[in-house]
């Protein structure tokens, strides 16, 4: 593949997929790559809708969120909270069995850069929190089953691009919910080959807390404050590090 754009941690929030979907960019790549977590947001079905409307363009990646419905539509997990048992069931028929289908890694081939693999979490879990303070002899175990010397990976909802040892690891940031420093309404993504570019995009997030509010998510006042005043890159850091493992 010449370009490849690469979406991850949509959440759901369909204002924002739009935005970065219409940049000529991604308009113009060969592949799209969802990375993980298109789903668990307001609108699953519009998410869907989306992707679908790209054909073979779009590849999907299983995310921690994807499993969730996934599990709690067929009773192999029970809710904890109301939001976990609201968020399946916006999903309609079709959407369930569509992000139910999405494997758990891909790898492409993009110009310039090589064999190139996608997962959500890392390759041995889709919620194993792979950041810029990930330690090399941690990045090292992960990585040690895979040939490929570039790993896409989201689930932290942070944007960067570091050389750990021998490999290039990348995370495309947040489509739906970022941990960033800038304004509220960017959507972060990137773009492959024949290097790595790390982007952003405008979009309204007025609209995007309008549909919150509107769908009635039990989690709308968690959700606002991700979206509006988001932590910080070190604090997600700090807690993924120390954590590891996060759902």
């Amino acid at each position: 593949m010449r370009r490849v754009a690469v979406l991850s941690d949509v959440h759901a929030n369909v204002p924002a997929l739009r935005a970065v979907l219409a940049e000529p960019d991604v308009a113009a790549a060969d592949l799209v790559v969802f990375n993980g977590d298109l789903t668990w947001g307001v609108d699953p079905d519009g998410a869907v809708a989306a992707v679908l409307g790209l054909g073979q363009r779009a590849v999907c990646v299983r995310g921690n969120s994807e499993r969730y419905v996934r599990q709690i539509a067929t009773g192999a997990y029970t809710p904890a909270n109301a939001r976990q048992e609201w968020v399946p069931a916006r999903h309609g028929t079709g959407s369930l069995a569509f992000v139910g289908s999405f494997p758990f890694s891909v790898i492409v081939d993009v110009q310039g850069l090589g064999p190139v693999r996608f997962c959500h979490g890392s390759p041995r879990s889709d919620n194993e929190a792979v950041t810029p303070g990930t330690s090399e002899e941690r990045f090292g175990e992960m990585t040690a089953g895979i040939d490929e010397d570039i790993l896409v990976t989201g689930h932290t909802h942070l944007q960067f691009d570091r050389q750990v040892g021998s490999r290039r690891s990348i995370n495309p940031g947040s489509v739906g919910l970022p941990f960033h420093r800038d304004e509220p309404g960017v959507a972060y993504w990137a773009l492959l080959g024949p290097d790595v570019q790390l982007r952003t995009t405008r979009y309204d997030v007025r609209e995007s807390m309008a549909a919150i509010e509107a769908a009635g998510d039990p989690g709308q006042a968690r959700i606002a404050e991700l979206l509006l005043k988001p932590p910080t890159p070190e604090d997600v850091i700090a807690e993924a590090e120390d954590l590891v493992m996060v759902d």
